[in-house]
């Protein structure tokens, strides 16, 4: 019989800033007491710091993930006219900045073991009005990026990785975001490297992009109140990039406990008929944003709910939260109905959307309340057979 816990929340990042409160309340205060906010040498130490922990030369902060996206299609010269390729299962923001340039997204089907970009379905996907493709290392899963790639250069495409999700990730011993021309990261709090606000950045081995990139971020300015083009405003404040100095150096240990915990819940789990536990790719290293299951089934008895919505309903009932990412994929949003897509278009991306639970993950996690999870789940499932 397993020991019921209070509640096992979807994530916690309390217990995160209590084990560090000292070290990232006085980093906050130096910051509150030297009076440089915007910009300065704590941003610029960050930058640094993040841009050596992957390898590369250039690091350029901004306000979000998304911006670290928009800004990167900017910087390539992508924009009215142009198509890039990209997956309908991810956060909007994916294809939203594409958008926002005045290209088109075009979707490509997922793979539905790892719920990553199906690299396969990509050539088929190309014109010539593609200029570039965001692969989304989905939940901390690294992409078939030696497949991409070789997509890529043989079309002469850009690549820009999203990494929101995957900071520390592993493809075929390199760092996600530094295999294509730009990665893109966000610090939203819950993230694997997360801050106590919005932040993103970019990293890159091109010092022309990284330019082009702090001229754009700061309103197409590099001289002050010189406006070369149309920028925006997006910086990172110096008192997040206070606090993400802190954190970095703790990131690998971090993501350790994250793979130790998913590799209980997939040990505990792979036997259960109703699911689908998720898959790493030979040559990836994921460092488990979330851990997201597939349930596929019938209510019995009668219910009308849908099969994934009752179990997580029942779940929530014993204590144990969890989170859906995500119920309708981008091709069937309706800000993207202009795009001719239809229903039945992209079945994989389809199908998850009506199955995916993430489970809780975050590195605190204790065996006693990852036990009342696999439990509890099981429990549920086993109520419906």
């Amino acid at each position: 019989m397993i020991q019921r816990v209070n509640s096992v929340p979807a994530f916690d990042i309390q217990q995160q800033y209590a084990r560090i409160e000292a070290e990232v309340s006085a980093s906050v205060l130096e910051v509150l007491a030297n009076g440089r906010y915007i910009g300065g040498p704590i941003v610029t130490s960050f930058e640094q710091q993040f841009a050596a922990y992957h390898g590369v030369d250039e690091c350029v902060a901004c306000n979000s993930g998304t911006d670290a996206l928009y800004l990167s299609l900017r910087a390539l010269k992508i924009g009215q006219g142009d198509e890039v390729i990209t997956t309908p299962f991810t956060f909007i923001a994916t294809a939203e900045v594409i958008s926002a340039t005045g290209a088109k997204p075009v979707f490509v089907d997922i793979d539905t073991t790892t719920f990553n970009l199906d690299v396969t379905a990509i050539a088929a996907a190309i014109t010539s009005k593609t200029k570039a493709i965001i692969p989304v290392h989905l939940f901390g899963q690294p992409v078939d990026m030696t497949g991409l790639m070789e997509i890529a250069q043989s079309h002469n495409l850009a690549v820009i990785e999203d990494c929101a999700q995957s900071t520390g990730a592993i493809w075929d011993g390199k760092k996600v975001g530094t295999i294509g021309q730009v990665g893109c990261f966000s610090f939203y709090p819950t993230k694997n490297l997360g801050a106590c606000g919005d932040g993103g950045a970019i990293i890159t081995n091109d010092p022309a992009i990284a330019v082009q990139l702090r001229i754009l971020r700061d309103h197409g300015s590099k001289v002050k109140y010189i406006h070369e083009e149309i920028g925006v405003n997006s910086r990172l404040d110096a008192i997040q990039a206070a606090i993400l100095r802190i954190k970095l150096p703790l990131l690998d240990t971090w993501n350790y406990q994250r793979q130790l915990l998913a590799n209980n819940y997939s040990e505990s789990l792979s036997q259960v008929p109703e699911i689908v536990i998720p898959q790493e790719l030979p040559g990836g290293v994921g460092v488990w944003n979330q851990y997201t299951i597939r349930v596929s089934g019938d209510i019995r008895n009668g219910a009308s709910a849908k099969y994934r919505d009752w179990v997580r309903e029942r779940m929530q009932e014993q204590g144990v939260s969890s989170m859906v990412y995500y119920p309708r994929p981008l091709h069937l949003q309706p800000v993207y109905q202009n795009l001719g897509y239809a229903v039945g278009q992209f079945p994989g991306a389809e199908r998850v959307s009506h199955e995916v639970i993430s489970l809780p993950m975050f590195p605190e996690l204790t065996q006693e309340q990852q036990a009342q999870v696999i439990s509890t789940l099981k429990d549920c499932l086993a109520y419906t057979a």
